[in-house]
């Protein structure tokens, strides 16, 4: 049986929940279970937020884009290591990215390499018109200092936590509250899941507004179709949101096992040579993957000898995320950094990390890289 990166996880609260809406015939794409899953959502996140159900996290961050007035011509700064749909809806904006390294303490974009060049930017009247920062593998970006910088220069802050809810930033902060916006996914693989499915968490109401009028393909109010603008067909399915709902019962749960899951690793594997993402004081990571490097000159073993050995035995593991300055698509594109990203992609692998792998599974993965590492 093939062990999973990360497959979708169900509570058995789902089926009731569905079975709700298919009583109610609310199998169109709104009704009661999208309502319910929003304010659901809101009040986990525990702040004065406004929640809109969406298709994707990229449907979140194209319309959160938009919103923010993202246009042809204009620049969006943008983590350079995530995943492509975090960065094409700048592209579909007609938008540039410009792609920033991450700080090697927390994996997250550099803030100081961001206010550097911020100031540079200023100087020379080109400023962004957003800020795209990534909550990597399941850990806040760093948010006091990127609203402190994008209230300096009056840009607009759209959070990427699509790997990070049930992660929080300090004690009382959630991920997913941050800047004017922050874009959450619900697909099969994340902590929680809706089979696919995204949300846009803002603190402005009518951010909020524009986004569900936007998604329901920009109507007008009127007895027939009229629209002064366009839009999209990118409202979350009333059925998705009744799994949705289901999984937030478990949500905590399903945190708590991934970092269980996390622990085991490093207390298995850390050696010389092998070292996992850290975990900066104050920061609670949900530990969506568990993601470690490995120095091929003090192991004797590659990353790719690693995944390849453990698909050899049906072990589902993953290099960490291309980053994008180095993708095909986006060649010679501005990127600021020391090259640490294109570090962690050439040693980086993700571990299988399902909430639902058993501690004789996970012992499976262990003993195969273990073996691996000393030449057995």
């Amino acid at each position: 049986m093939r062990l999973y990166l990360s497959r979708p996880h169900m509570s058995g609260h789902e089926e009731a929940r569905v079975a709700e809406a298919f009583a109610s015939n609310f199998v169109a794409p709104l009704g009661p279970q999208l309502d319910a899953f929003e304010a659901a959502v809101a009040d986990y996140l525990g702040e004065d937020l406004h929640c809109v159900g969406l298709s994707s996290g990229s449907a979140a961050l194209h319309l959160a884009l938009r919103i923010a007035g993202v246009g042809p011509g204009d620049e969006v700064w943008i983590s350079s290591m995530t995943f492509a749909g975090g960065i094409f809806p700048v592209n579909y904006l007609g938008a540039t990215p410009r792609f920033f390294d991450l700080d090697p303490t927390s994996w997250t974009i550099d803030t100081t390499r961001l206010a550097e060049e911020l100031a540079k930017a200023d100087s020379e009247n080109r400023l962004p018109k957003a800020i795209v920062p990534t909550d990597l593998y399941g850990q806040s970006a760093d948010l006091d200092p990127l609203e402190a910088l994008a209230a300096q220069y009056g840009v607009r802050l759209i959070v990427d936590s699509a790997e990070s809810l049930g992660a929080t930033y300090t004690k009382d902060r959630k991920a997913g509250t941050g800047g004017d916006a922050a874009i959450l996914s619900f697909n099969g693989n994340k902590i929680i899941t809706t089979s696919g499915g995204g949300m846009l968490v803002t603190k402005h109401k009518d951010w909020a507004d524009e986004a569900r009028f936007l998604a329901t393909q920009a109507r007008d109010p009127a007895p027939h179709y009229e629209h002064s603008t366009y839009g999209y067909n990118y409202r979350l399915s009333n059925i998705c949101a009744a799994i949705g709902l289901g999984q937030m019962e478990v949500l905590d749960d399903r945190v708590a096992r991934r970092r269980e899951i996390f622990a085991r690793y490093a207390a298995a594997l850390t050696r010389p040579g092998i070292a996992f993402m850290p975990e900066p004081d104050g920061l609670f990571s949900t530990r969506w993957l568990t993601a470690l490097t490995i120095d091929p000159d003090q192991t004797g073993v590659g990353r790719e000898d690693i995944r390849l050995a453990l698909l050899e035995h049906e072990i589902e593991s993953r290099p960490l995320w291309k980053p994008m300055h180095m993708q095909p698509l986006y060649d010679g594109a501005p990127y600021h950094g020391t090259g640490f990203d294109e570090t962690l992609f050439a040693n980086g692998l993700c571990l299988p990390s399902g909430s639902d792998m058993s501690d004789a599974q996970q012992d499976e993965v262990i003993d195969r890289i273990t073996r691996l590492l000393d030449g057995a």
